[in-house]
């Protein structure tokens, strides 16, 4: 499974951006999805994942009620809306994909990410 995250950008504080990751190879599994980011000089960090079904989503208390996670299984592809963006929201977002299997309580946790994304860049000026 190979990943491409796009949509990152600049944009000011309180404004909103949509990152989107695409999934090609195998994608006929619908795999657990994630999004993680990574500011300078910081660990990488959760932020958000889906269920393979689509049915449960994971926030971190960070961005919860400002952010939203969703996948277009049609479309191969896990959209991230975000909104009321802070300057710390400044990062590398990252999005993974899981292979099958015990999500709900490790879905916070890199090590159960098995496929990686390239990284898109978010800056948010105040």
């Amino acid at each position: 499974v190979q990943l491409q995250a796009s949509g990152g950008g600049q944009v000011q504080a309180g404004g909103s951006l949509s990152l989107s990751c695409a999934a090609s190879g195998r994608t006929d599994r619908r795999l657990p999805m994630g999004w993680f980011r990574q500011a300078p000089g910081k660990e990488r960090e959760f932020v958000t994942a889906i269920s393979g079904n689509g049915v449960n989503t994971y926030y971190a208390a960070a961005v919860k009620g400002r952010f939203a996670i969703s996948r277009d299984d049609a479309k191969n592809t896990v959209n991230l809306r975000m909104n009321s963006l802070k300057p710390e929201d400044t990062a590398v977002y990252f999005c993974a994909a899981a292979k099958p299997g015990y999500f709900s309580g490790t879905y916070a946790q890199r090590e159960r990410y098995d496929y990686w994304g390239q990284g898109t860049q978010v800056t948010v000026s105040s």
